[in-house]
C-alpha cells in the first residue's frame, strides 16, 4: 500500500478546455429535446459552465480530503480509499462502483457510514480499467478475485462485507458465490436482466412482466450496452479524443429522456456530474472501461460455468427509477433475507439519496448475525 493523491497537471485543464472550445458541433433536429441522444442545446450550455464555473481544483481537494491509497495485486494496480469507522467494532465493507460512474458514486455516503457506533471500515476501490486503477480490464469474476485478496491479503481482514450496483453488482455477486467463507453478507441495488433465455415455465408472472419491461428498455435504451460489448474500441478514438462526445456519451446513459435537472441530480449535481466525467477524462480511461463489458461478454458467451446460487445472505433494495425487479428473480442468484421497495432515488442511489441509501446498508447489515 502506498498512500495516494489525485494532483492534475494544469496542462490538462488547459488542453481540456481548449478541445471544449473547438468542438465541432454536429447540429440537432429543430425541437427534438433528447429524443435522438444527448441535446446539443442542453450540451452546450453544459460545456460553457465546464469551461467557466467548473473548478477542478477544488473538486481535486475534495477527491483528496478522505484516504487514498494504491497497490498491485496479480499485476492489477488498484486505487481504493480506506476510510476507518468511528464506533468501537466497525465492520469492513467494499463497496464497487459501476459504470458509467466510478469510486466517486459513494463519496456523500462517507460521513454517514464511518460516524457513529453502527459504523463501517470502507473500503471503495477504482475496479481495473477505470479512473486511478489504470488501463487494463478484466471480467467481473476476476475483480472479484481481486477484492477477495484485497480485503483479506493486503488489508488484513478475516470477513467483510459487500455492496455493488450495475457492473458493481456482477463483481459482489461473485464475491458472494465464489468465497462464502469470508463474505459476510451482500447488499444489491440490481440483480441483473432477464436475456430471453430463461425457461417461461419456471417464471412467476412478475417475472415475465419485468422481462418485458427489459426488452423495450433494451431495444429503446440498451445500444451503449451492445456497442461496449461488440466495438468498445471503434467507440473509444472519439470518446477519448473530445470530452464533448465523453460527456455526450455518458450522459445518453444517466437518465435518457429525463430533463437536465434530473440528470444532473442522478449524479449528484452539475459539479458532481463533471467530476465523474473527469475523473475518466484525466485518466484516460473511458476506452478500457468500456472493455470491461466486452470482457464479460468473452467470458459468458465462451464456455464459462456459470455461477451457483450464493447461501451468503443478501440485501435487495430496489429504487423506483431503477428497473423494478421482484424478488422472485433476485431469488434466482442469491439468498435474499431483505427486500425492500425504496421510496425515492434511482440507478445512482448512492448520490441521489445518500441518506436513504445509507440508512439501508446500515440497517441490513447490522442485521445480520
Amino acid at each position: 500500500m502506498k498512500p495516494f493523491s489525485v494532483n492534475i497537471p494544469e496542462t490538462v485543464i488547459t488542453d481540456l478546455k481548449n478541445r471544449i472550445q473547438n468542438t465541432r458541433w454536429p447540429g440537432e433536429p429543430d425541437g427534438s429535446g433528447w429524443q435522438f441522444g444527448t441535446s446539443e442545446k442542453y450540451l452546450k450550455e453544459l460545456a460553457a459552465y465546464w469551461i467557466n464555473n467548473y473548478d477542478w481544483k477544488k473538486q481535486e481537494a475534495q477527491l483528496n480530503q478522505y484516504p487514498q491509497y494504491m497497490t498491485e495485486i496479480d499485476g492489477f494496480p488498484i486505487h481504493f480509499q480506506l476510510i476507518k469507522g468511528k464506533g468501537s467494532n466497525p465492520k469492513p465493507l467494499i463497496l464497487t462502483h459501476g459504470w458509467p460512474d466510478s469510486y466517486y458514486r459513494f463519496h456523500r455516503i462517507i460521513p454517514l457510514l464511518t460516524e457513529g457506533e453502527q459504523s463501517f471500515d470502507l473500503v471503495i476501490p477504482s475496479i481495473p480499467g477505470f479512473g486511478f486503477s489504470g488501463k487494463t480490464s478484466t471480467n467481473s469474476e476476476a475483480v472479484a478475485g481481486l477484492w477477495k485478496k484485497l480485503m483479506t491479503e493486503v488489508l488484513g481482514y478475516k470477513k467483510f462485507y459487500a455492496a455493488g450496483g450495475d457492473v458493481g453488482m456482477g463483481v459482489t455477486k461473485a464475491l458472494a458465490s465464489k468465497y462464502p467463507d469470508v463474505v459476510e453478507a451482500v447488499h444489491f441495488t440490481d440483480l441483473g436482466y432477464p436475456m430471453g433465455q430463461e425457461d417461461p415455465n419456471t417464471m412467476s408472472d412478475e417475472e415475465k412482466q419485468f422481462a418485458g419491461f427489459v426488452q423495450q428498455w433494451w431495444y429503446s435504451e440498451g445500444a451503449y450496452a451492445m456497442v461496449h460489448a461488440t466495438k468498445p474500441q471503434s467507440l473509444a478514438y472519439g470518446l477519448n479524443d473530445s470530452p464533448v462526445a465523453l460527456a455526450a456519451w455518458i450522459l445518453s446513459f444517466g437518465n435518457a429522456g429525463a430533463p437536465p435537472e434530473l440528470i444532473e441530480a442522478a449524479f449528484g449535481g452539475r459539479d458532481a456530474l463533471l467530476t465523474n466525467i473527469m475523473i475518466y477524462w484525466v485518466t484516460e480511461t473511458i476506452a478500457s472501461s468500456t472493455r470491461m463489458y466486452k470482457a464479460d461478454a468473452i467470458a459468458q458467451w465462451g464456455g464459462a460455468q456459470p455461477l451457483q446460487k450464493t447461501q451468503v445472505p443478501a440485501g435487495v433494495a430496489v429504487f423506483p427509477r431503477e428497473a423494478q425487479f421482484p424478488r422472485e428473480w433476485a431469488e434466482r442468484f442469491v439468498n435474499v433475507v431483505h427486500y425492500k421497495k425504496m421510496d425515492a432515488g434511482g440507478h445512482f442511489a448512492a448520490l441521489e439519496v445518500p441518506e436513504a441509501f445509507a440508512g439501508e446498508l446500515r440497517s441490513f447489515f447490522y442485521s445480520i448475525k
